[in-house]
């Protein structure tokens, strides 16, 4: 199985396990290794009391792009930590990619940034997180 393979068949697995992901209507877009993009369409329970999509929502799909991202090589990975920079708000109906790149991988630990856009292309949040390794691999390879 090639790097890209495996990337691959580490998000189907942790996709088909990721309740949280598939119920908020996700899709993976691509993964390779080290990276991952995924979306979601904001619906009307998403939408919050300025009638905008709810930030934790964006913050949530950029989590969920960074951890398909940091276990896309095979090692279960968990954050350690995250920060998000909301720039322009997502509207009802609007479909948000978010595209998360390794920047940094040393030891057990990692960075990885996540940028989320609208269907237009407009950047609606910068995140960025950090990855710690622990026991275990995401699926079994040869």
């Amino acid at each position: 199985m090639d790097k890209q393979q495996l990337a691959e068949a580490c998000a189907a697995a942790m996709y088909e396990r990721d309740e949280a992901s598939r119920g908020l209507g996700m899709v993976i877009e691509k993964v390779s290794p080290g990276c991952a993009t995924l979306s979601m369409l904001v619906r009307q329970d998403m939408v919050n009391g300025h009638a905008i999509c709810h930030g934790g929502l964006i913050f949530t799909l950029a989590d969920s792009a960074f951890a398909f991202a940091c276990n896309s090589h095979n090692a279960n990975t968990v954050a350690a930590g995250a920060h998000i920079d909301f720039l322009e708000p997502a509207h009802l109906g609007s479909r948000l990619v978010a595209t998360a790149t390794e920047v940094s991988v040393r030891g057990k630990t990692g960075i990885y940034d996540v940028v989320v856009t609208d269907e237009r292309g407009q950047q609606l949040a910068m995140f960025r997180g950090n990855s710690f390794q622990i026991k275990g691999s995401v699926v079994d390879h040869a």
